[in-house]
């Protein structure tokens, strides 16, 4: 059989967001985070099939809407992406409520605010609206913290560099210029995703991150290369590493909030503070560290991510069963 799906193609910030509006598989009415599992499961195919090759790409990612089984939510998301089904994307919420909005896809009960139930947790956002259109979005991530600083890990390649897990929604290594590591200049995108596939396999042996209220979250399965801004009006730049063969376009949702997570729990980045980050292609998200939080037995951040994204396209996604390629493949 020919299954149909209907998806709205968005950017944020560069980084691509496809939100699957029809077509998505019917799913128990459960918290998310249950649907999650229930979607990996019996329906990653579809992910897949709408995430990789022929009808996505290496850094492809995406969404679908589903009812809100919370009743303080306006909606649920499922974030899918070529690294899996994840507990939450901060460039995928920013993307899906901008679609979402524009498309007439969900009503808010309060103009210019969506509550967002994700397998990570509730996340309240705010944008501005003119003319029809979502000129920004802000989006308040659920609580970050800084989970082990001061890594030792030996990186084929590399050498010894000391990085820092740190949670935003995703657990990330968080690496800084050092000795054996000198930053992002000079560094092309496929050098810096052979390094990223190489760390993330040498820290899996050493570090294995639980997060302390949902063992379902767990592992170190992205990467942030963190260096000095290209721009005087930046505090950082930074290339996210997720999935096996993807840079982030944007300076990444969860990315920031792990960054900032990171910083405050060294004490360089206080409560109040903003902190503008960089992608590697110019474009930035503007974050600020709400309010303090403690996350089981960690002292961390409430973070917020502010950014914009823009429509590109309807898409009418086909997946033929005859098709033997319809589930999708890789490159590597």
């Amino acid at each position: 059989m020919r299954h149909s799906f209907f998806c709205v193609d968005a950017h944020t910030c560069g980084n691509p967001v496809r939100l699957v509006a029809g077509g998505g598989p019917l799913l128990p009415h459960a918290p998310i985070a249950e649907r999650r599992e229930i979607f990996v499961r019996d329906y990653d195919w579809v992910r897949r099939a709408l995430m990789f090759e022929p009808r996505g790409h290496d850094i492809m990612s995406g969404a679908i809407i589903y009812p809100a089984y919370r009743d303080d939510c306006d909606f649920a998301v499922l974030f899918i992406e070529v690294s899996g089904c994840l507990p939450m994307c901060g460039a995928g919420t920013i993307g899906v409520v901008t679609s979402a909005i524009e498309e007439g896809l969900v009503k808010p009960r309060t103009p210019g605010r969506v509550s967002i139930e994700t397998p990570a947790g509730k996340v309240d956002v705010f944008y501005e609206e003119k003319n029809g259109c979502v000129e920004q979005v802000r989006l308040f991530n659920v609580p970050s913290y800084l989970h082990e600083p001061d890594v030792i890990v030996d990186v084929p390649g590399l050498g010894r560099l000391r990085v820092d897990i740190a949670y935003g929604g995703n657990y990330y290594a968080v690496i800084e210029p050092q000795e054996n590591w000198t930053g992002l200049d000079g560094m092309s995108a496929a050098e810096i995703v052979h390094s990223s596939r190489l760390l993330r396999d040498a820290l899996a042996g050493i570090c294995d991150p639980i997060h302390p209220n949902d063992e379902r979250i767990r592992g170190v399965h992205h990467a942030i290369w963190c260096d000095h801004p290209v721009n005087e009006d930046s505090d950082g730049r930074c290339a996210v590493f997720y999935g096996d063969k993807a840079i982030d376009r944007s300076p990444g949702g969860t990315g920031t909030s792990a960054r900032m997570a990171q910083l405050y729990g060294k004490g360089r980045l206080a409560t109040g503070s903003s902190y503008r980050h960089e992608s590697l292609i110019g474009t930035r998200f503007e974050g600020r560290v709400e309010a303090e939080a403690e996350i089981g037995p960690y002292s961390g951040i409430l973070p917020s991510i502010g950014g914009w994204a823009r429509i590109i396209g309807h898409n009418t996604i086909f997946v033929d069963d005859r098709d033997p390629l319809a589930h999708g493949f890789q490159i590597e």
